[in-house]
């Protein structure tokens, strides 16, 4: 029996979600910490984001000694090679994806696409994927745009057997503590409205979420080339939040 390779996207409506970090993060703790073989396309034109942080990752490992041995032991496990980050336009993702799979060498492929449904091949590349997981942010206009995306492809895509499409979950992110409360609560009650479902976890307003690989430095959180460092994982529910999606996506 041929292995199926699964379909996830991080995909909303609006720019700035934190849909590429929250990509990065996910793909390198199921590769480095987990052992899963996957790889990442990335194609969100022009500014194939993600292809360009694997190239600056390349960069702070040559110009740094620690780092350069942290890939080397990494290297000598088996299973834990850098995975593949490939670009392309967004109408040619389906054909890539297709090309991926079929080398039988990936359980899952994560898919970084443009931030707006309008651009050409998104909702083509939105129907052959099996889960997509939406980032909102408790801004009054980024949460209208990202529950109209939602809903739209929920009704268009989720609910058409002849798609391949099999759930959309959305989480909030960028959670500022001191407004956990009534705000979301309102929020919570219209997503319920609306018949989208709702992840429990969600993930914290703090400035790890921006930390890059750099040379001059030995933490690690968002990288494409090592897992985010033990000490900085904890309290950014990045753990709670990958628990999750593999129950939703049925991930052993």
């Amino acid at each position: 029996m041929d292995k199926q390779t699964l379909n996830v996207a991080f995909a909303t409506q609006k720019g700035g979600s934190g849909k590429t970090a929250i990509t990065v993060l996910v793909a390198s703790y199921l590769h480095y910490n987990c052992g899963y073989p996957l790889a990442v396309i990335d194609c969100d034109f022009p500014q194939h984001s993600l292809y360009e942080m694997r190239e600056r990752d390349s960069r702070a490992v040559l110009e740094n000694e620690y780092l350069k041995r942290m890939a080397y032991e990494q290297m000598r496990e088996p299973g834990r090679a850098a995975y593949p980050v490939q670009k392309c336009r967004v109408e040619r993702a389906p054909d890539m994806a297709a090309e991926l799979a079929g080398s039988g060498n990936y359980d899952l492929l994560f898919f970084d696409l443009p931030g707006t449904v309008n651009s050409e091949g998104v909702i083509s590349s939105l129907a052959g994927v099996d889960y997509i997981f939406t980032p909102i942010s408790a801004d009054k206009v980024v949460l209208e745009s990202s529950l109209s995306f939602a809903a739209a492809i929920h009704k268009l895509l989720v609910r058409n057997e002849a798609c391949r499409l099999a759930g959309l979950y959305l989480f909030w992110n960028m959670v500022d503590g001191r407004e956990k409360t009534d705000l979301y609560t309102a929020y919570d009650k219209t997503i319920k409205e609306l018949e989208l479902p709702l992840m429990k976890t969600f993930i914290p307003d703090t400035k790890r979420y921006k930390k890059e690989l750099a040379a001059d430095k030995k933490t690690v959180f968002r990288s494409t080339l090592f897992p985010a460092s033990r000490p900085l994982v904890r309290g950014s529910n990045l753990e709670e939040l990958i628990t999750e999606m593999m129950y939703h996506i049925k991930l052993q």
